[in-house]
């Protein structure tokens, strides 16, 4: 890790400095955004400062949605048509379908429907968050106003979306996971404010040492992401061609990590469980309103077990969509590659099959006690749910951080390899 970063502000590596200052300035532009209010509404008189069930949207967005800002609705519209258009495309719309199999070209072309989708979305959030935050603004459901902060709700939305992409093409990891992350990372202090003033209020020792497990908590969930990250299962591979019995042979294997799907399945999950949230804003009637914070809230139990259910169902969903056995195999078979012990074709790829299964059960489930942790923690504690949610929110910060640095560790090492074979 050291020999990285000291390669980073090596004078030789000036276009990698480049993408890094890049990147931190276009996460500036978005802190700074978030702060901007949209126009013509004054927050104090919105009643959003206790958001309940809203709260996860708030943490994702960095606490945007609780100002009312232009960035209020984060980059989370894109993640819900990322989860729609991902579902319909396992042969449920024939058209989707097709366009997934196309290489390139078809993953481009569902790009750009993920993003009209995105935005049609972001404009349907917009305008039920703003009808239902700004009841004075006038009378009947097409009210102008309504239509004007849903635009520029929308608007701050498509500018993150493009902000993104300007750091995944010319900075460092990827810009929408980035995002998401300094949103996060710009909430942790208040959380941990908070968390401090609620557990010590009354002075005693207890709240202190409650503090302290706090904190020692938060350690474990960053030691725990790490090793999962790190963890991986190999598989042996030998080629008809080459040899591994020589001298100085080399093994050579698959690695299969045990959690593929990285903090995906929290993100996902996330955003899933906070669509009945979202309907709850506009439909403002009490007693759905009250289910959704009685039953399907993160903090208490039945919501705590759907978003755990959802975490396994997406982890798997995730991982296969990444890694798929057939292609392996089929790859293996064209290179002359065979795993021992085992037949090529169709017995090669249950093989694999089997094994990413097996893998991802045990990643998945350790995830789902990460994510856990701070929910459990919150509700023995009686703390509220902002700090709650936040841990959650911990989890994707160590988990985004972690496959920045691999990508820029790759990176630096690709550029000496290229130097050294000069």
């Amino acid at each position: 890790m050291f020999a990285t970063i000291k390669q980073i502000f090596n004078p030789k590596n000036k276009d990698i400095q480049k993408r890094i200052l890049f990147t931190l300035t276009c996460l500036f532009v978005f802190v700074l955004g978030k702060s901007i209010i949209v126009p013509g509404i004054d927050k104090y008189s919105l009643g959003v400062n206790q958001l309940g069930f809203l709260e996860l949207i708030n943490v994702m967005g960095g606490g945007a949605l609780e100002q009312f800002s232009i960035f209020a609705l984060g980059v989370m519209p894109y993640i819900t048509a990322s989860i729609i258009i991902q579902i319909l495309a396992m042969d449920i719309v024939p058209y989707l379908s097709e366009l997934k199999n196309q290489g390139g070209v078809g993953r481009n072309q569902l790009n750009k429907i993920t993003r009209i989708t995105g935005i049609a979305l972001a404009f349907l959030q917009g305008y039920i968050y703003s009808f239902a935050f700004l009841g004075s603004a006038g009378s009947g459901i097409l009210n102008i106003d309504y239509l004007q902060f849903a635009l520029v709700l929308t608007a701050g939305t498509c500018l993150l979306l493009w902000i993104g992409d300007q750091i995944t093409a010319k900075g460092i990891g990827n810009g929408i996971s980035l995002i998401i992350m300094a949103g996060i990372i710009s909430s942790l202090p208040t959380m941990f404010t908070t968390a401090f003033t609620e557990l010590t209020s009354d002075g005693s020792i207890t709240g202190i040492l409650l503090f302290i497990l706090y904190v020692v908590v938060y350690v474990a969930i960053i030691l725990g992401v790490v090793y999962i990250e790190g963890a991986e299962r190999r598989i042996n591979v030998q080629y008809a061609n080459k040899s591994n019995s020589a001298f100085g042979g080399r093994q050579n294997y698959i690695p299969f990590k045990l959690n593929s799907a990285g903090v995906m399945p929290v993100i996902f999950s996330s955003a899933l469980i906070s669509i009945p949230s979202f309907v709850a804003t506009f439909v403002k009637n009490e007693s759905f309103t009250n289910f959704v914070d009685k039953y399907l809230s993160m903090t208490n139990p039945v919501g705590f077990s759907l978003y755990i259910i959802l975490i396994f169902i997406f982890a798997y969903f995730y991982t296969f969509m990444q890694i798929k056995p057939s292609e392996m195999s089929e790859n293996l078979n064209k290179n002359g590659g065979y795993i021992p012990g085992v037949r090529p074709g169709k017995e090669t790829t249950e093989y694999i099959s089997n094994t990413l299964s097996h893998l991802t059960i045990v990643g998945a489930f350790f995830l789902a006690i990460l994510a856990g942790i701070p929910v459990i923690f919150g509700l023995f504690s009686g703390l509220p749910s902002n700090v709650t949610i936040g841990g959650t929110g911990l989890l994707i910060i160590v988990g985004v951080a972690l496959e920045t640095y691999k990508q820029l560790e790759s990176q630096i090492q690709s550029r000496s390899y290229r130097k050294g074979r000069r």
